[in-house]
């Protein structure tokens, strides 16, 4: 089985004033070491590098050099992979767009949600409902 997580778990582990980081960072040890195959498409990886070092976003935004160092340790570990787009993507991008209108805040969701569908990844771990309106994943919030 495989699963992959958004950008707002990763977020959530990095951010030591987060109340549910301990959940977060707990969530992510146990996907870094557990039998299952971690899956993390390059558009959640870059979004978490640029928002974790956002001076606006963070009261104490990490260095660069600190969250490419998060991101280095996920990479280094056997069972983690990082998804890219392959062949037939915009394809896949229209026909997922056919069944309701991508726009906004839901263009990065469904870029990653037709990411994963091309690789047969059905799991996704967010607290973003609006990952739900993508009927070919199960959404589950591991902050529930």
């Amino acid at each position: 089985m495989s699963f992959s997580c958004d950008v707002n778990v990763l977020l959530y582990a990095s951010d030591t004033s987060s109340p549910v980081h301990g959940v977060a960072r707990g969530f992510l040890k146990e996907a870094a070491t557990g039998g299952d195959l971690f899956c993390l498409g390059w558009p959640t990886v870059l979004s978490y590098l640029r928002i974790a070092t956002h001076p606006r976003i963070f009261a104490a935004p990490l260095t660069p050099a600190e969250a490419l160092a998060n991101v280095d340790s996920l990479a280094r570990l056997p069972h983690v992979r990082f998804l890219s787009e392959e062949p037939g993507f915009l394809e896949a991008y229209h026909e997922v767009a056919e069944s309701f209108p991508i726009r906004g805040n839901l263009v990065p969701d469904a870029h990653l949600a037709v990411l994963l569908r091309q690789h047969g990844v059905r799991r996704l771990y967010t607290r973003d409902g609006d990952f739900r309106r993508f009927a070919f994943l199960e959404v589950r919030d591991p902050f529930a």
